[in-house]
């Protein structure tokens, strides 16, 4: 009789390894919100921000900045079809997660710089849990696993109601997440929520109808208690 080999232990998604290498004055913040929230423009604005107080700041997207996240950016809001199964959407953004942390978010983290990061493993959730229906602990389980257990020191999550933010993507085309309907991108939203209430301790959100300079305000409030050495004041920029 042929020998089945066995399957992967019941608690493979598990215990990971959370130790988190990393000099002085490094720390992780990342930027989550539906299509059109603006956490891009303000993700930019905070990076200005820093690097003016004499910070060393990286930036990177999700999925994107390293070879295999943008191999996966294009398939997946490109040209993916769309009866894609969510397991396997999932399992590509998890793919480029994993690359992210790895090449860019550790090595900076480890030197002491600043990362900003538009979208992490939280978006997983709200996305592919609440709005596909995937398990949302499951996904949770899935990224400490992928990352290793890297944790964002402050998730700024930026909230719009999904009518207003629709109609913010102006002429551009729609990508192939953001044509799914209105129902969905509730959920999102909605998932949005639940994750923050979940995780009170590094969340911060902002209702994302102000100004752009306000908003930015709030963020940068937001992130000051993050900061070591002399403290950097409001300069009224932005």
């Amino acid at each position: 009789m042929a020998v089945v080999p066995a399957g992967p232990p019941d608690d493979i998604f598990g215990a990971v390894d959370s130790v988190r290498e990393r000099s002085p004055g490094g720390f992780l913040v990342t930027f989550e919100g539906g299509e059109g929230s603006g956490k891009s423009t303000q993700m930019e604005l905070l990076a200005e921000w820093l690097r003016g107080g004499g910070r060393d700041v990286v930036t990177a997207r999700e999925p994107g900045t390293t070879a295999t996240g943008e191999a996966v950016r294009e398939f997946l809001l490109q040209t993916a079809p769309g009866d894609l199964v969510p397991e396997a959407e999932l399992a590509l953004f998890v793919a480029a997660r994993a690359a992210l942390v790895e090449e860019v978010i550790r090595p900076a983290l480890a030197a002491g710089q600043v990362v900003l990061l538009d979208r992490y493993g939280d978006s997983s959730v709200a996305y592919q849990g609440y709005g596909r229906g995937l398990d949302p602990g499951r996904i949770e389980e899935l990224n400490r696993w992928a990352t290793r257990g890297l944790e964002p020191d402050r998730t700024i999550l930026i909230d719009v109601p999904v009518d207003e933010a629709a109609g913010r993507r102006g002429d551009r085309a729609p990508d192939r997440l953001e044509r799914l309907d209105a129902a969905f991108h509730q959920r999102v939203r909605e998932g949005y929520h639940r994750i923050a209430r979940n995780h009170e301790d590094r969340f911060r959100v902002i209702e994302g109808r102000r100004s752009i300079r306000e908003t930015q305000e709030l963020i940068r409030d937001h992130v000051r208690d993050l900061l070591d050495g002399p403290t950097m004041e409001k300069d009224g920029s932005g």
